[in-house]
């Protein structure tokens, strides 16, 4: 009866686990990608008014990018305090710093009524919410993958992967919802900052379950071991401390990153490329190229990706579980090669500018491209690093790369408009961004085994990495 009560006990902290890392995960992905739509939709006219939409297009995507330069920071920063004090604190704080500067951007007056303080205001509140989201992946990523069985990773490591297609359904939804219901002018004076309001539910939901949950197994064994080798020096005497050559110093996680796992880093960052490329292609660029290149209603592209995402609630898992048979790699590995081989298709698509084509081709393009490969990011990054340095070393190569991703609609914007409003060059960069990223998939090697530490915390056993 004990073991049963136990294992009940387990059971249930683990769906507390798995439900708060969702739902932090989707308020992240929310307001990720309301700032996005409303880069594409209403920001350049509001915040960026320009004679000429196409510059005041691309000073918006700037906006849009500049905040995934304060996400390696943040990604640093709550990596180390995440390694070395848990991940639970760790993630109310992002929760908190998104949440908060989300809202703040919905409350922000345009450059109309303020002028030049409106856009750098907008640029402020964008850097303070990149440096919470730099934190926010990599922990809510390691809440779920560090509380399931190890069999079970590539699955249940792909349920907060979900809350990416869930948020962008959301995101898109509200935009859609409101862009219906109200006048074109009632939109752009009050109705675009309704998405933006409604994430402080998200954030008291997400805080309140998010303060209920327990540190992750993981962490705890790798602190108990940490705690039990700390008090066997304690009882040696320093003298036969200092002749033996034994000392005990808490590992500084971004040092052991570039010291012991440099090469994980770097291939994680290639690796992480062509997700976060294809992702702003499919999700934010192209709804402003056919909208502003093309001119066609904006409801067209929104629907898109409203239907590609819901699909998407059921590829994610899918592809966890069957990443948990086949290997994360060898699903990376198509994911990266479907991007290569799908980048001029989907612009022939969109240029029909047929409707039912054009939500076909944001339905195949998002869940066998990003989709496929950011359902098993989590689980794929997380076996490259030992438990003290996980939360840093995954959210360092996810944050540095996110970088480029998010400049993706700016760089594309600009190759659009170096090809005279063709889309091609934008095309030939995806596919030369894929063609990179599954090299260095194909470079990642299962984790050997490593000597104990300076630290002397006894090194962590080699993990399988799938594929």
């Amino acid at each position: 009866m004990n073991t049963l009560t136990h294992k009940n006990a387990q059971s249930t902290a683990r769906r507390r686990v798995i439900i708060a890392s969702f739902a932090g995960a989707l308020l992240e992905w929310y307001d990720f990608f309301i700032f996005g739509t409303a880069a594409g939709l209403v920001f350049g006219p509001l915040f960026f008014p320009q004679e000429n939409p196409v510059l005041g297009t691309i000073a918006s995507f700037a906006a849009f990018g500049i905040g995934f330069f304060a996400r390696p920071l943040g990604g640093i920063v709550f990596g180390h305090y995440g390694d070395l004090i848990g991940r639970k604190v760790t993630l109310i704080w992002t929760l908190l710093i998104v949440g908060v500067s989300t809202f703040l951007i919905g409350l922000l007056p345009t450059y109309g009524q303020i002028g030049i303080a409106a856009p750098l205001l907008l640029v402020l509140l964008r850097l303070i919410q990149g440096f919470g989201l730099g934190g926010e992946y990599g922990g809510a990523a390691l809440m779920t993958f560090e509380s399931v069985p190890d069999s079970q990773r590539g699955f249940f490591g792909s349920i907060p992967q979900m809350a990416s297609c869930a948020g962008i359904m959301l995101a898109t939804g509200v935009f859609a919802l409101c862009h219906k219901l109200l006048t074109p002018e009632q939109f752009m004076l009050w109705g675009w900052r309704l998405p933006f309001l409604l994430s402080a539910v998200m954030l008291v939901v997400g805080m309140y379950i998010r303060l209920h949950i327990q540190e992750t197994g993981d962490f705890r064994d790798a602190r108990k071991q940490q705690m039990h080798q700390k008090q066997a020096l304690l009882q040696v005497t320093m003298v036969e401390r200092q002749a033996a050559g034994l000392t005990f110093k808490e590992p500084v996680p971004l040092v052991q990153i570039f010291t012991r796992h440099s090469r994980e880093v770097l291939l994680a960052l290639g690796t992480r490329l062509v997700e976060a490329v294809s992702s702003n292609i499919i999700n934010a660029f192209s709804i402003a190229y056919l909208a502003t290149q093309l001119a066609m209603n904006k409801q067209i592209p929104l629907a898109g990706m409203l239907i590609a995402s819901a699909f998407g609630l059921l590829s994610c898992p899918f592809f966890g579980w069957l990443s948990d048979r086949v290997g994360q790699r060898r699903i990376y590995k198509w994911g990266s090669l479907f991007c290569a081989l799908y980048a001029l298709p989907f612009f022939l698509l969109l240029n029909t500018q047929n409707p039912v084509l054009i939500v076909l081709a944001m339905i195949v393009g998002y869940n066998f491209g990003p989709t496929m490969m950011f359902a098993v990011q989590p689980t794929l990054y997380a076996r490259m690093f030992d438990t003290r340095v996980r939360y840093t070393g995954l959210s360092l190569a996810y944050q540095v790369s996110a970088i480029l991703g998010g400049l993706t609609p700016l760089i594309a914007s600009i190759l659009m408009a170096l090809g005279g409003g063709s889309p091609w060059y934008v095309a030939a960069y995806l596919i030369a961004v894929a063609l990179l990223s599954l090299r260095c998939v194909s470079l990642i090697r299962a984790p050997v085994a490593q000597p104990p530490s300076a630290s002397g915390i006894p090194a962590s056993e080699p993990e399988r990495s799938g594929g």
